[in-house]
């Protein structure tokens, strides 16, 4: 098993046309990934490298193919209502990698979504990939940007704020021989659809995930929320790491959330609340795989 996607996800790339999008639908599609349509407005009819259909509205794309799973792939100004239109299509997954999104779209996004039955991951994340259990670990399932060389099936699921550092958690436990379950990129966004302690309760309930690397950085409490949660509820060993620690108050590093705002949203208050709730706390990103292995007794 694994968490919100795996090799029979069939994925739908709103923006597949474009010079970003049609890159990584290209790796998706080389990953094994079940890419079955591409919508952009006004080339419905076409195909994308010569056997990914493509159609105008979304709607079409899903009565037509099936697709569960959206990616977006649409500039700023014009992405939250590719979310929407996904959403209204009746798509389980919305994946928005885009970056940029202005806060007051994803406000509308977020009152529009309530009661719906899509879940949304992002904006401005990297995506997901479940491994498959092929040479290199090809034939699993990759929506977004994360390069999919580096994982490798396994049993660690990995949560993350950042997509740079999920990257180098999961090329970590790959060099180590530990594989992935399912790695899940949030988004750095203040207004996201999946939080820290949505992808842990799945973790929490999927057999297949033993362990979990959970990685957050200043700004917000979402970090925070998950520990406390995680105390509590969840009895698989975590290990975190929370990037930030040399920012200044009142600055913004980086992501557009990863602002301090109050006496828990700094890095070092985070990581002692992680630490209260018996969580492994890595102090440096190059000791992220190792502090999960030790507090996994590996």
């Amino acid at each position: 098993m694994a968490i919100l996607i795996d090799e029979n996800t069939q994925v739908l790339i709103q923006g597949i046309t474009g010079g970003f999008g049609g890159r990584h639908a290209k790796l998706s599609l080389d990953y094994g990934t079940q890419v079955v349509a591409g919508c952009t407005p006004g080339k419905g009819g076409q195909t994308f490298e010569g056997k990914v259909p493509i159609f105008h509205p979304v709607s079409q794309a899903v009565s037509e193919t099936g697709a569960t799973a959206s990616a977006i792939f649409v500039p700023p100004p014009f992405a939250a209502d590719a979310i929407l239109e996904a959403v209204d299509a009746g798509v389980e997954l919305v994946v928005a990698i885009t970056e940029g999104i202005p806060v007051m779209d994803m406000m509308k996004v977020r009152e529009a979504m309530k009661g719906a039955k899509s879940r949304l991951v992002g904006p401005n994340c990297p995506g997901l990939v479940t491994p498959g259990h092929g040479e290199n670990s090809h034939g699993g399932c990759r929506i977004g940007i994360a390069p999919g060389y580096i994982h490798k099936r396994g049993n660690v699921g990995v949560v993350s704020r950042s997509g740079t550092l999920t990257y180098e958690a999961v090329y970590q436990l790959t060099s180590l021989g530990y594989g992935q379950s399912t790695c899940v990129g949030i988004g750095g966004d203040p207004i996201n659809g999946t939080s820290h302690l949505d992808v842990l309760k799945m973790f929490n309930d999927d057999p297949e995930t033993e362990a979990i690397i959970m990685i957050g950085e200043i700004g917000g409490n979402a970090e925070a929320e998950a520990a406390r949660w995680a105390k509590d509820h969840c009895k698989k060993p975590i290990a975190g790491f929370i990037a930030g620690a040399t920012a200044p108050p009142g600055r913004r590093m980086g992501h557009a959330g990863a602002i301090v705002g109050g006496d828990e949203d700094t890095a070092e208050a985070k990581k002692k609340i992680l630490a209260e709730c018996g969580i492994a706390v890595a102090e440096t990103p190059s000791d992220m795989a190792t502090t999960l292995l030790e507090k996994w007794g590996k």
